[in-house]
């Protein structure tokens, strides 16, 4: 990964796991907004 040491890179895989579930909480949420919304053509 590039970083200068182990603990380095787990501090920011730590990080992008968190992210990863907020923005999965997040499109889970759109979704399911979206599919009770009517569209019309």
């Amino acid at each position: 990964m590039g970083h200068s040491s182990t603990r380095a890179a787990l501090i920011y895989l730590h990080a992008t796991q968190g992210r990863d579930q907020a923005i999965a909480k997040a499109l889970g949420q759109t979704l399911k907004t979206a599919a009770g919304t009517k569209i019309e053509n």
